[in-house]
């Protein structure tokens, strides 16, 4: 049998064609009709959505298998970041020890003025960390007037004006992509039976939603679930697993907060209903919504992957009861390429990612959600190595990837289109990512010295 790993010279040739064709894109004329966009910005079609690669194709199903028959509500405070859960996996006495460990460590990394968990770094980190919960929740902060406290009707459109304002909307707030999903039967089995505080999130036919002590109510009108992304710094990252690095993680939960209240705010005020995250990670589960929208594939990593920024986003969720247009997932070959690469798992300080071929129905401990097939995480090992070596959150698998890479050369987002249209090549390009040396760890002093942009996020997603 030959070895896919080679390329044949047919296979050569098809490369280099397509090599050929991207480099010709940015020559072709503008389509007739069109608007010059160098001014004005991209153009966006009737929903919302700005123009991506040829290569990230419209899928009807992920690139995952689903059963939906096996997904049941997941109760949140079963996640291994929840401390009481966490300690019923390790013991109590475990986590005393890690907590002592990372103390010292602590201290110590600083006393050596130890690069990347210098003083500097943990007071950045502390910065990014504190206005992380406060001012978030569920219901929002209903200052803004409503259109009956205006004497005015509310907003009506199509649900494609609806998708497009509150993309437009969300954007300017901050969020990098953003992405619909209809809840039906099936979807509503991704959203949590229990917030990480242990309020119970319950649908109910009512018109408002509303809070108690112990639950949080959806209505059944509230049928749309809003998924965004946020940018995180791929320069940052790449001090991964030190403080600087994790400090860029923190900063986007922080702008992830702030987008939802603005957008909450927003919706109010056009008369309609955004229930949010009442802390990081609640409501729902994320990466699946995101994988459900298009805007990424789940991976190896067993996190979504963007065509536009790979795995250097975190992902947010909100549910409205404005009609909006929905969108369909994605396959830009990232999950395919996944089955090839390995790097992360080969890397993973921890060994907590996997090294199987294929993804699998079987999951790797309660803190995962069956009815898919994936590449299950030990978050055990994963939580455990933050606590008691790096003593921040690791980020090393999303250092490495090869679709974090962002330098500005040609070559980069031609790769991503080899991936997606040969996917004969992908061992190849495995192989040329170690050759350059993409993603090998930066000296975190430098990062002190870098020229980045606000956010150290560059707005320039295909450069």
């Amino acid at each position: 049998m030959a070895d896919k790993s080679v390329l044949s010279r047919r296979d050569f040739l098809k490369v280099m064609g397509a090599a050929g064709f991207s480099a010709s894109l940015p020559l072709l004329p503008q389509p007739k009709g069109s608007k010059d966009i160098s001014k004005t910005g991209q153009e966006l079609d009737s929903a919302g959505w700005a123009p991506r690669p040829f290569w990230v194709k419209k899928a009807s199903e992920p690139t995952i298998e689903i059963d939906w028959e096996k997904i049941q509500r997941f109760d949140a405070r079963s996640t291994v970041l929840n401390s009481d859960n966490f300690a019923n996996l390790v013991g109590e006495e475990r986590v005393k020890l890690l907590a002592s460990t990372k103390a010292d460590n602590e201290q110590k990394r600083i006393l050596a003025n130890m690069p990347g968990y210098t003083l500097k770094d943990y007071a950045l980190h502390a910065a990014s960390l504190s206005q992380i919960n406060k001012g978030r929740s569920f219901l929002g902060l209903r200052q803004t007037a409503t259109p009956q406290d205006r004497g005015v009707p509310d907003w009506s459109g199509s649900q494609d004006e609806a998708a497009r304002i509150l993309r437009v909307a969300m954007r300017h707030f901050g969020a990098a992509n953003v992405g619909f999903v209809e809840l039906n039967e099936n979807t509503r089995k991704l959203i949590y039976s229990f917030d990480p505080d242990g309020k119970e999130l319950v649908f109910e036919d009512v018109p408002q939603a509303y809070e108690t002590d112990e639950k949080r109510a959806i209505p059944l009108s509230a049928k749309w679930a809003i998924v965004y992304a946020v940018q995180m710094s791929g320069e940052t990252i790449r001090s991964a697993p030190t403080i600087t690095a994790t400090q860029t993680e923190t900063l986007s939960y922080h702008r992830g907060k702030v987008i939802q209240n603005s957008t909450q705010e927003f919706l109010r005020g056009l008369g309609y209903q955004c229930l949010g995250q009442s802390s990081p990670n609640a409501l729902g589960i994320t990466p699946a919504f995101g994988v459900l929208a298009g805007l990424g594939e789940l991976s190896r990593l067993n996190r979504v992957i963007t065509p536009e920024f790979g795995p250097i986003v975190r992902l947010f969720l909100m549910i409205t009861d404005l009609p909006v247009t929905t969108d369909q997932p994605i396959d830009a070959g990232i999950m395919r390429f996944c089955r090839t690469c390995k790097k992360c798992a080969e890397v993973c300080p921890a060994s907590a990612l996997s090294y199987a071929d294929e993804p699998t129905w079987q999951v790797k401990g309660s803190w995962n959600n069956p009815g898919h097939k994936a590449y299950y995480e030990d978050s055990v090992k994963c939580y455990t190595y933050w606590q008691e070596q790096a003593g921040s959150e690791c980020s090393i698998c999303f250092s490495v990837c090869p679709f974090s890479n962002k330098d500005k050369a040609w070559v980069h987002p031609l790769a991503k289109a080899t991936i997606s249209l040969l996917p004969v090549t992908d061992g190849f390009l495995r192989t040329m990512d170690d050759a350059f040396s993409y993603g090998a760890q930066e000296d975190p002093t430098n990062w002190w010295y870098l020229n980045l942009p606000e956010y150290g996020v560059d707005s320039d997603p295909f450069s």
